[in-house]
């Protein structure tokens, strides 16, 4: 007979035995039929492309890379990663050699919400004797696992290039994935470069406006010719599968085929604007290089560019510059330097920079020089700067007089001990 002892030992064998739960199997996919209108768009000059999902609808263009798009030759991306490649630089923009790139941009049906479907997914990416474009179009909602798995996106690892893509291309693209994530394989997920994100940087008040089309103009030298406005484009892809009729549709793909080529002379115009190989750019446009550059910890190239700035551009339009170099000086402890940039900042810039100079140069007086009179004497402009102006938020004005009293305090404390002695 089995002992007392044994037979508790054997159930808590059994309880701590978990039973593995079945296996869940992926439903089984049913595959949508072609579209009546299949023969009509294949006219139109698309091909169809079958896969165990559906069909999509693909159109292809090759271009060499003296194929010229705007100011640039689209070999001037070529020249671009060299550049990157030959520099020390840390840098989001910086490509390496054996990096596989992938332009790429959407046309969606919406802008938000699980009811937009993405119904042109368009690449371009270099091949061995220029650049190929290749668009997959949907054939119909029903077919829509059939363009996500064509996209390959599963499969390729590259860098993405987008326009806005972070923010839109990317996250709509995860949703209509996860949405299919029954049928298809994983997406991959990838290094991404935005170029919008980046042009924010470049061109921040420069620009009035940011979209794609206006960068083209005013920085690429590309004037489209009868293309149809983005908002459109739900429009006529939804009417083209409703009629059949793909004609105005084409028009959307070439919409979306400008788009890409822009991304690359954009990617190159970029990067010659931060190797300083542009010259007919403003000091708005060098000041942002230099404090990016600055942001980026890279204060040596930051003071190369900042310091161009103020010795090739007027007082008013290197106040901006100056500020900046202040900042960088500061931080390497050259603080005469400091101290000369951020004077001469301080008729130039906003109110919330001139606040944050003063404090500076008080602070270089108080600490570096010991100099406790010019110290208050600059502590002092910085309250009556808080008293003058009207639109600090009450809470914050508060702690900055707070601070700001403090310090003067402190100083004619310093400085009746100075006396003293």
């Amino acid at each position: 007979m089995m002992s007392y002892e044994n037979k508790i030992l054997q159930m808590k064998k059994m309880l701590g035995k978990k039973a593995t739960p079945a296996k869940e199997e992926k439903p089984a996919f049913r595959k949508p039929a072609q579209p009546s209108y299949t023969e009509q768009w294949v006219q139109a000059g698309l091909t169809v492309i079958e896969n165990d999902f559906g069909i999509v609808f693909q159109r292809q263009v090759h271009y060499p890379f003296t194929y010229q798009h705007g100011h640039y030759q689209l070999q001037s991306f070529l020249e671009a990663v060299k550049k990157w490649i030959m520099s020390s630089s840390e840098h989001p923009y910086a490509l390496m050699s054996d990096e596989n790139v992938l332009f790429f941009d959407t046309e969606t049906t919406g802008l938000k919400g699980v009811g937009t479907q993405i119904f042109l997914l368009g690449f371009l990416e270099q091949v061995e004797d220029g650049f190929l474009l290749t668009q997959h179009v949907l054939a119909d909602p029903a077919h829509e696992a059939a363009l996500l798995f064509e996209s390959k996106l599963w499969q390729k690892s590259a860098t993405i290039i987008t326009y806005n893509g972070k923010s839109f291309d990317w996250p709509q693209l995860e949703t209509r994935w996860t949405l299919q994530q029954n049928h298809i394989p994983k997406l991959k997920a990838q290094r991404h470069i935005d170029l919008l994100h980046s042009s924010k940087r470049l061109w921040k008040n420069d620009m009035e406006r940011l979209k794609l089309k206006s960068v083209e103009e005013e920085k690429l030298g590309f004037l489209r010719k009868g293309d149809i406005p983005g908002h459109l484009a739900p429009v006529i892809y939804l009417d083209a599968v409703k009629s059949g009729v793909p004609d105005a549709l084409i028009k959307v793909l070439w919409h979306n085929e400008w788009d890409l080529l822009s991304l690359i002379t954009l990617y190159s115009h970029s990067t010659n604007l931060l190797f300083e190989d542009v010259q007919d750019e403003s000091a708005k446009t060098y000041t942002n290089i230099g404090k990016w550059y600055g942001d980026l910890k890279e204060s040596v190239q930051s003071v190369h560019v900042l310091e161009k700035v103020t010795a090739q551009f007027d007082a008013l339009e290197a106040g901006q510059a100056q500020y900046y170099l202040a900042i960088q000086h500061k931080k390497a402890r050259r603080f005469d330097e400091a101290l000369d940039a951020f004077i001469a900042s301080l008729h130039f810039i906003d109110v919330r920079k001139q606040l944050h100079a003063l404090e500076q140069i008080a602070i270089m007086y108080e600490h570096q020089w010991k100099d406790y009179e010019q110290a208050r004497t600059y502590t002092t402009k910085g309250i009556q700067l808080l008293n003058d102006y009207k639109e600090w938020q009450p809470v914050q004005k508060e702690k900055w007089e707070m601070t700001w009293l403090k310090r003067l305090n402190r100083l004619e404390n310093k400085g009746l001990h100075t006396a003293k002695s």
